[in-house]
This record gives structure tokens, C-alpha cells and sequence, in this order.
């Protein structure tokens, strides 16, 4: 076979193409010696001629390359021809390795068949041998489950003769447990109600429970209503007990319903709606009755109950029940005869008496809370001469000397089981307390209009009526919510509100030095508008003036006055924050959004605000002369420069002699002298930089002296919150960056002043807009007129033009 057979015969096959990838192919090329520029579709041959024969001289080697080309060519053939055998011949070892492993699948096939079939043959051999087995099984169950049925039914037939014996006797104590195999039993027979015989075994034993149910009801009845007569003995009733268990709950609670009407039948008899100490003002006779009655039960009766019915708290929950409907109806009629005085005594008391089951029944089923008992002394609950665990209600009047009461509300199921009826009532109590608070500030105000600084309220520390009027108001809080959380809480809100305003008009701001024609204006009748307060204090920040005419200063007590009220006011508006959040826990979560102390907030924040501007006014008003005689120098006739002006060590002197006895007063309240700082480096230094441009005209020297007073004067500001101290502390970074601000645009002003003006308009106005970006054209003014510049007109007009057009265009780059 020549080499065209073999090709002739590998291309008969079919097309395989394959597909190697570009790491392979690129080893591949690389291994034939970098031909791939010949498989390039971008190949020029006469190029590649051109460039392996650049020269004429080149074209004598051609025949030797064409010779090494053959040579070449003749070895590929050669190994295409050996490739291609051993193609073929891989090929057959191929097909016959095929031919081998398709005949050894079909032996396998065939083995697999044969286990198949003997599988099923076991399978078969299996069931036919099991069959008879199964048979056997299903015949022993259905035997186990007949003899089964006859025993049960053995005993039920047994079980309803003797339970009919043992009940005809009363015999209670023998009844339960056959009762109790008996109702087993019939619910084993559930599943053949039809047949007749066990269906009538079935009503024989739905008869006997009836039997049984009403015969103990009538054991009961006639024990507890037969009086001497009554052959029926307590152990016989303690026997009968565990048998209503097993019997229909419905004649447990008839028996219940029953027993406790008995109990409770005297006490509906003595506080009828007719009897005279059915009225509230007896209200503690009704508590007192059902704790001798208890003590009497637990002592003579109660062991003839099971522990687990809990008689005694069921005893204690239908009293609740019934004294909170007669006291709703008796005071429902009665009505005109219900004081505040009378109210507070019966709430009190009917809390301390829920307290008192709270306590006694904690820890039971009926019991709200499942409260540890041991904590609680129980021991005794009910005993006579046993003191309430719980404090009488104070009077409001009794409120301001008293420590303040936990403002913790005991939740329980006997909590207001009786002092809800009260509820309807509580707008009385309100009443009495907006009465106790009127009194309350009324002595507040007159304390407030004294001229002495009382004790506690000077140096800055809180006013002492402060603290009695939130103590008073956690008072009636605490008390208000141990009643109710519906609308007697939104009433006592509003009171609360009313004299939050009354406080601060009329304790706090008479409170203030010269504010006596003020005093007089009582947010009371204002409502909620807080404005026309805040205009009536703009009134305290004028200038005032004695009859001679100077200016007149705070002494050092008013400046205590001063400082005490700011810090009154903080308290008062974190309490009042405080205030709102437990109105909120305390009231229905329905009318908690209806709470809202806001505009009392605003009030108690805007008096710290005008506190702080009273106190920074006072400090300009010190510092004014030195700024006039600052004024008054003829700067335009100074030789030297020397050391700081006498009107820099005036404005000095005052802040020395003023500020530290603020920062003492104000050490609680850190935040507000800081505040006051910041504001009066905003309201102190453009006063200053007003009274620079009225400097004028002035030389270059006195500028240069004015600029040293200033720097001396922005020194000294610097460290204003930390003047006259011994303790030397970084000044607030925000207070910093006011006056650094601030004294530097006074800098910058005075630099201007001393730039030169003559020859270089425009230079000076770029300087200008430079130094001073957000000045206006009337500043530029005030700084010409200082340099004395003379211009005309005209010359005004383009120097004006030149201003505008420069500040635009500095601005737009900003932009």
C-alpha cells in the first residue's frame, strides 16, 4: 500500500475536526520553527522574497535555499506518511476493543436476567411460607383484642353495680377511682356505641354521675342551710369534694357559685344600698368585714375545700366584684355628696385593702403576677390588728415636706378591681390638687418677689421652690396613676402645664433684678401662648438710665439673681422632658400622643436665653465708655506707638472683675456660659469694629496703634472663659473661631486703613476685596473716609463701579 492508498483511505472516514487551544497551538508553532507567518492571512509572498533576497548578490543563493526546501518538504511527507499508518493501525486495535466489550456486555445482561428469576422464585417460596404465619398473627390479635373487650366490659358491668351501691350510701371516698376506670373503660367502648348492651351500660353510667352531682349539691345545701337538722357530716362534704372533680366542671361551678353566695349573703344584708354604713365614708367596715370572714373560713371551713380550688381568693374576687358594683350604684345616686376629702379617704383605703389581697393571693392561678411569694409576708395577711404595708395618700398640702414617694405602680388583677369604680370621680381630685398647687405658688411668689436672696437660690444654685413643685408633681403623678390611665391623666397633664407657665412667669421672672412691673403678667391666663412672655422679658434687656442720667449696672446680687434663674430654668427643662416621658408610661397608650409639654420646653429654654442676653448686655454696658473713649482719641495726631491704650485695659478690667464671678455662678451649667461667651463675642465685637470706623480720620501711626489695641483686645478675648482663673483650660473651639473671625476682620480693616490709596485704585479695591470678601459698598466707604481720602465725584463713582465689578468677580470664582 503506497502512500495515495493510505491517504485515499483516511479521507473515506469522517471529518474530524479538532479544535486545540491557543496555548497548544502557540507550543505547537513554536516547536515548527515560527512558520506562522506563512498560515498568516496577511502573508505577501513577494515581500518575503523581497526580504530574504534584498540584493542582486542575494539571488546567486537560490538554488541552494530552493535545494534545502525540498529537503525539507521531502521529511514532512515522510513523517506524514508514518503518521498516517499508525493512524490506521491504532484504528483497528480500536474497533476490535469495541467488538470486545459490547460481547461481554451481553454475557452480563444475561447473567443479570438469571438472578432475576431466581429472586422472584425465593420471593415467591417466601410468601407461601409466611402465609400461614400471618394468618396465625391476625388470629392471636383478634383473640387478645376480644378477651380484652370482655375484661373491660367485666368491669364495667361490675363497676356500674358497685358504683351504684357506693353512691346510694354516700360512700364519696370509694366513688373516684372506679369512677374514674369506669369512664376509661367507656371511652375504650367509644368505637361501638351501636351495640344496645353497652349503649344502655353507657346511660346507666351518665345516670349515676347525674345521681351523684345532684345528690352532693343537695349535701352541701342541706349541711350549710339545714342548720341543726342536717344529718350531713363535714367529712362526708370533704369526700364529696374530690368526686365533683371527676364529674362535669359545670357542677363544680354551680357548687362554687352557690358556696360563695352563702359566705358573701351577710355582707350583701349589712351594706345594702338602705344602711347608713353602706356609704363611703364607712368604706373601711366593708374590708374589715371580709378579713374577719376570711380569718372565720380559713379557720372552720376552708379544710373542707381542696387547697386547689383557692376558696379564699375566690371568696376575696366575687366581694370585688360586688363592692365595686354597690359603691358604682350608691355613688351614682348620691353624687352630690361626694367631696374631694371623702374621695381621697376611700381611695386610699381600697387601695391599701388591694394591696392587701395583692399581697395575700400572689403567686396563685387568679393572681395577675406569678411573683415569688417568698418575698412577700403573707404570714398573717388579714390579721386584724395587721398595719397596711402600704403609706395613707398624702395631702397635697403635706406634699413640699415629705420625702418623695416610689414612683412604682403595682400591676395585679387586684389593683383597682374595686378602685376603678372611683375613675368617673377623680376630676374632683384634680380639682384638688389645681387648688393645693395655686397655694403652693402663690407662696412661691411671694418668696420670689423678695428683695433679699433667700437661701438656695443665690450664687447660681437652684431656687428651692423649684425642687417642691416637681416633687409635688411626682407626688400626684404616682398617686394619679395608681387610679387610672384614661382621661383623669390627660387632666392632670394640663394642670401640670398651667403651672409650669405660672412658675415661669411668676416666680421666675419676678425673680429677676427690675422686673417687678413684669411680675405682675400670669401665663395662667395666656394659655399656651408663650410669645407674649418672651416680648414682656424684651422689656428687662433695654438700657435703663437713673434719674442723673448714667447708666446703671447689675450689682453683684442681682447677678446671682441672674445666674440662679438660668439655672432653675435647666432644671426645669430636663425635669420637664423627664415630666413628659412618664406621663406618657403612666397614660393609656391611646392618649399618649394627647400629652405634649413642648411649648413649656420653649418657655424654660427661651428664659435661659434671655437670662444670657440680660448678662451680656450688662458686661457691654460696662465696657461702652471705653469703646466712647476710644472714639474720642485723635488718631490722626499720633506720633509713636507705644504699649495698649487705657480704653484696651478699661475693657479688660471689666472682664476681669465680671466674668469669673459668672463662670463660679454658672459651674453647674458649663454650657451656658459658654453660650454666654459666644454671645457676647458676637454682640461685643462688631460693636467694636462700629466704634473703629468712627476713628477717623487717622494717620498711619495711629492705625498701627489701634491695630496693637486690637490685638491686645483679641488676645484677652481668647482667653475670656478662662480669665482670672487659676486653672488655665482651652477655650471652647466654636467660642474661638467667633472671635478669631470677628477681630481679625477688625485686623484686616485697619490694614486697609494703612495700605496706600494714591496712584493705584485698582490695586487698592482687589486689596480691599482680598482682605474684607464679604463686606458691602458702605464699608468701603467707612474705610476711604478713615484714610481721609479726598475724591471727587467722578472719581467716587469708578471707584464704586471698580468695587462692585471686583466683588462679583471674586464671588463668581468662589462659585
Amino acid at each position: 500500500m503506497d502512500s495515495t492508498d493510505i491517504l485515499d483511505d483516511k479521507d473515506s472516514g469522517p471529518e474530524v475536526q479538532i479544535n486545540l487551544p491557543s496555548s497548544v497551538m502557540s507550543r505547537i508553532e513554536e516547536l515548527m520553527g515560527g512558520t506562522e507567518q506563512f498560515d498568516s492571512d496577511e502573508f505577501d509572498a513577494v515581500a518575503y522574497i523581497n526580504r530574504v533576497f534584498p540584493t542582486e548578490q542575494s539571488l546567486s543563493g537560490v538554488e541552494s535555499a530552493a535545494a534545502r526546501c525540498e529537503f525539507r518538504l521531502s521529511g514532512v511527507e515522510h513523517d506524514i506518511r508514518r503518521l498516517v499508518r499508525a493512524q490506521a493501525e491504532q484504528r483497528e486495535a480500536g474497533q476490535k476493543a469495541l467488538l470486545d466489550a459490547q460481547r461481554c456486555i451481553g454475557e452480563l445482561a444475561l447473567q443479570v436476567a438469571d438472578i432475576n428469576k431466581k429472586a422472584e422464585r425465593s420471593e415467591s417460596m417466601v410468601r407461601e411460607i409466611t402465609s400461614e404465619i400471618k394468618q396465625l398473627d391476625c388470629a392471636k390479635w383478634n383473640l387478645t383484642a376480644a378477651i380484652t373487650a370482655l375484661n373491660h366490659l367485666h368491669m364495667l358491668v361490675g363497676g356500674v353495680d358497685a358504683l351504684r351501691q357506693v353512691t346510694e350510701r354516700r360512700q364519696y371516698k370509694e366513688i373516684v377511682l372506679p369512677m374514674q376506670a369506669i369512664m376509661e373503660v367507656l371511652q375504650h367502648f367509644e368505637s361501638y356505641r351501636s351495640i344496645r348492651e353497652l349503649s344502655t351500660l353507657r346511660d346507666q353510667v351518665h345516670a349515676i354521675r347525674a345521681q351523684l352531682a345532684t345528690q352532693i349539691l343537695a349535701d352541701f345545701k342541706q349541711a350549710f342551710t339545714g342548720g341543726s337538722k342536717s344529718t350531713i357530716s363535714h367529712k362526708t362534704l370533704s369526700e364529696a369534694c374530690p368526686v365533683l372533680d371527676i364529674l362535669d366542671a359545670k357542677v363544680k361551678r354551680e357548687l362554687l357559685q352557690w358556696f360563695i353566695g352563702v359566705q358573701l349573703q351577710e355582707y350583701q344584708h349589712l351594706f345594702s344600698p338602705e344602711q347608713e354604713c353602706a356609704w363611703i365614708s364607712h368604706i373601711e367596715r366593708r374590708y374589715a368585714w371580709l378579713k374577719r370572714h376570711l380569718l372565720t373560713f380559713e379557720d372552720s371551713l376552708a379544710n373542707l375545700f381542696p387547697s386547689e380550688w383557692r376558696l379564699s381568693e375566690r371568696i376575696a374576687h366575687q366581694f370585688c366584684k360586688i363592692t365595686k358594683t354597690e359603691l358604682s350604684n350608691i355613688m351614682s345616686s348620691r353624687r352630690n355628696e361626694i367631696d374631694v376629702k371623702l374621695l381621697l379617704y376611700a381611695i386610699q383605703k381600697t387601695y391599701n385593702f388591694e394591696l392587701l389581697l395583692h399581697k395575700r393571693f400572689t403567686g396563685t392561678d387568679l393572681g395577675a403576677e406569678n411573683i415569688d411569694p417568698n418575698a412577700l409576708d403573707k404570714q398573717n395577711a388579714f390579721d386584724p390588728d395587721a398595719k397596711d404595708t402600704f403609706p395613707e395618700t398624702e395631702t397635697p398640702s403635706e406634699a413640699s415636706g415629705d420625702a418623695p414617694p416610689s414612683d412604682e405602680v403595682v400591676t395585679s388583677s387586684w389593683v383597682r378591681s374595686i378602685g376603678e369604680c372611683f375613675e368617673p370621680y377623680l376630676s374632683l381630685y384634680i380639682h384638688s390638687l389645681d387648688a393645693n398647687l395655686r397655694s403652693f405658688m402663690d407662696r412661691f411668689v411671694q418668696d420670689a418677689k423678695s428683695s433679699e436672696v433667700g437661701p438656695g437660690c443665690g450664687a447660681g444654685a437652684v431656687i428651692a421652690s423649684c425642687g417642691e413643685l416637681f416633687l409635688f408633681y411626682k407626688k400626684c403623678l404616682v398617686q394619679c396613676a395608681r387610679l387610672t390611665t384614661g382621661d383623669p391623666m390627660l387632666e392632670l397633664a394640663g394642670v401640670f402645664q398651667k403651672y409650669l407657665r405660672e412658675y415661669a412667669s411668676s416666680v421666675l421672672q419676678a425673680a429677676l433684678p427690675r422686673a417687678s412691673s413684669a411680675s405682675g403678667l400670669s401665663l395662667s391666663s395666656l394659655g399656651p401662648n408663650v410669645p407674649s412672655l418672651v416680648s414682656n422679658l424684651h422689656t428687662l434687656l433695654k438700657d435703663e438710665t437713673n434719674n442723673s442720667g448714667s447708666h446703671t449696672r447689675y450689682t453683684k446680687q442681682e447677678i446671682a439673681k441672674i445666674t440662679s434663674v438660668i439655672t432653675t430654668s435647666e432644671y426645669c427643662l430636663e425635669t420637664t422632658i423627664h415630666l413628659e416621658q412618664k406621663l406618657k408610661e403612666k397614660v393609656a397608650p391611646g392618649l399618649a400622643d394627647k400629652i405634649d409639654l413642648t411649648p413649656e420646653q420653649d418657655l424654660f429654654h427661651k428664659m435661659i436665653n434671655n437670662c444670657i442676653q440680660m448678662l451680656v448686655q450688662d458686661l457691654e454696658l460696662a465696657c461702652e465708655p471705653a469703646l466712647q473713649a476710644m472714639t474720642k482719641i485723635s488718631w490722626l495726631n499720633f506720633d509713636n506707638v507705644g504699649d495698649q491704650s487705657s480704653y484696651v485695659t478699661q475693657i479688660i478690667m471689666h472682664l476681669k472683675n465680671t466674668v469669673p464671678n459668672l463662670r463660679d455662678n454658672l459651674a453647674s451649667s458649663r454650657k451656658y456660659f459658654t453660650q454666654f461667651c459666644i454671645r457676647f463675642a458676637n454682640s461685643f465685637i462688631p460693636k467694636f469694629i462700629q466704634n473703629i470706623y468712627k476713628c477717623k480720620p487717622i494717620s498711619t501711626v495711629g492705625s498701627e496703634q489701634l491695630l496693637l489695641d486690637t490685638h491686645m483686645l483679641k488676645t484677652a478675648l481668647l482667653e475670656l472663659p478662662s480669665i482670672g482663673s487659676e486653672v488655665k483650660r482651652p477655650a471652647p473651639a466654636m467660642y474661638t473661631k467667633v472671635v478669631i473671625k470677628l477681630m481679625t476682620k477688625a485686623e484686616m480693616i485697619l490694614k486697609l486703613v494703612m495700605a496706600p490709596l494714591d496712584g493705584n485704585l485698582e490695586g487698592f479695591v482687589a486689596q480691599f476685596v482680598q482682605l474684607l470678601p464679604e463686606s458691602t459698598i458702605a464699608e468701603f466707604h467707612k474705610v476711604l473716609d478713615m484714610k481721609g481720602a479726598k475724591l471727587s465725584k467722578s472719581n467716587q463713582s469708578a471707584l464704586d463701579a471698580l468695587f462692585k465689578e471686583t466683588t462679583k468677580v471674586n464671588s463668581d470664582a468662589s462659585k
